[in-house]
């Protein structure tokens, strides 16, 4: 079975690189938002970038989840894998939802979507300082602004019915574990990369029992 990986939020398949899993991972490159497109149409459109004549799962990270979630709602993937993110909208913050409300993200500038990196250290946890700097710097600002738009106002209520395998870290400060298969201990937002080697474990348990 091939994989089909979507990273986090203005990131790049560079948060795939440490994993090492039983089967071919096919990162997919971020596409551009058409004007006013919401997210599940953007999902639609993504879609494309799959080959569905294949057994295939999806793996998404942060907002890379949310993304995956829309699209196993859209194509039959044998597999969906979450990782730091959440199934429905019930499983992120609370205050996510009061922002959207307030609806003044619209207002801020892109520019300010690109955070101090002493913040960004703190808020994902990321013990590879250096790469998580890297892809801050290759960030595209209107994508991330967009991304975050469409995050905080994430209406999604809907369980997937294809098999799901949902992993989250005990310290996440921005998606707190909830309802996840696998809690990796200490795990924070960044630990895709940080905890690589606890993530591949459980998730090749998984494709070895789908292949059975």
């Amino acid at each position: 079975m091939k994989l089909y990986g979507l990273s986090g939020l203005g990131a790049d398949k560079r948060v795939f690189k440490y994993l090492n899993l039983e089967c071919e991972l096919v990162p997919i490159e971020w596409i551009n938002p058409i004007k006013n497109e919401g997210i599940k149409d953007y999902a639609h459109r993504l879609s494309n970038c799959i080959n569905e004549q294949e057994p295939f799962g999806i793996i998404g990270v942060s907002f890379g989840g949310l993304i995956a979630v829309e699209m196993s709602k859209i194509i039959s993937p044998k597999l969906t894998i979450l990782i730091s993110s959440a199934e429905t909208r019930n499983e992120l913050r609370g205050i996510y939802k009061i922002i959207s409300k307030a609806k003044f993200l619209q207002l801020i500038p892109s520019f300010l979507f690109n955070p101090p990196r002493f913040l960004a250290h703190w808020v994902f946890g990321a013990k590879y300082k250096k790469l998580l700097n890297e892809i801050l710097d290759d960030t595209d600002l209107k994508f991330a602004k967009w991304a975050v738009q469409e995050l905080v106002g994430w209406k999604n209520i809907e369980r997937l019915n294809n098999p799901l395998l949902k992993i989250g870290g005990s310290k996440d400060k921005l998606i707190p574990s909830k309802n996840d298969d696998v809690i990796i201990k200490d795990g924070q937002h960044f630990m895709i990369v940080d905890e690589a080697s606890k993530i591949s474990n459980e998730i090749n348990k998984v494709l070895r029992k789908l292949s059975n």
